[in-house]
């Protein structure tokens, strides 16, 4: 079988999600009564993987072909991490993963930052690091530290994702044009109420993790 990025995921990604949902379960040990708000995600990041009975709400700009029937906790619904819906503490818990260096520039940014903070009562949002040496979405070296116009030209031919593109029909130059990964000090900035938790991979931190809980 060829080799792509789903397969190259499938070595190191569940490693960190088992510490990713460790370190959420124990900090705010979720039970069948927690709300939880999950801007940008799908049932299948949860189901069988985070070992929880909240009810989940999974809100996306479009709604993903159904793999299977989902249990009736999960409701999934069209919306904008940008400008949300729900009143101010509107869930127990806000969640995203992966998802705010997406959003093109650092004013959107700032306006799902701020809606997170503004519906949750508590928030979990995780995010790569800038300055890890490799970019995870391309899985390439490097190149992402350069002036934003060059990563865009350059990491959809010059990485291994533009190279191996077995199982992926992702819209490379989409993709990099989308992306603006955050320093620590643009995390802070962002959630400055919370926590920022750092993930580590051979003593580099890879991610951060934005928490903020009930005092």
């Amino acid at each position: 079988m060829a080799f792509g990025i789903y397969q190259f995921y499938s070595f190191f990604q569940p490693g960190f999600r088992r510490q990713r949902t460790e370190l959420f379960i124990r900090l705010f040990k979720p039970d069948a009564m927690t709300r939880i708000l999950d801007v940008g995600g799908f049932p299948s990041d949860w189901e069988g993987v985070v070992p929880i009975e909240s009810p989940i709400t999974l809100v996306n700009l479009e709604r993903k072909p159904v793999e299977k029937p989902w249990p009736k906790r999960y409701v999934e619904e069209i919306g904008d991490g940008c400008a949300l819906r729900y009143a101010d503490k509107s869930f127990d818990i806000a969640y995203s993963n992966s998802v705010i260096e997406h959003l093109h520039t650092f004013e959107n940014q700032k306006r799902f930052a701020a809606e997170i903070r503004r519906v949750g009562k508590q928030v979990f949002v995780q995010t790569p690091n800038r300055w890890f040496p490799i970019e995870p979405h391309f899985v390439t070296g490097f190149i992402h530290f350069f002036p934003a116009g060059l990563p865009r030209k350059l990491l959809p031919v010059f990485s291994f994702r533009g190279l191996c593109r077995s199982g992926d029909n992702i819209n490379l130059k989409k993709l990099a044009a989308e992306l603006r990964l955050l320093s620590f000090r643009e995390v802070k900035e962002l959630f400055p109420d919370c926590e920022i938790h750092r993930e580590k991979w051979f003593g580099l931190t890879k991610s951060f993790i934005a928490v903020r809980r009930d005092s």
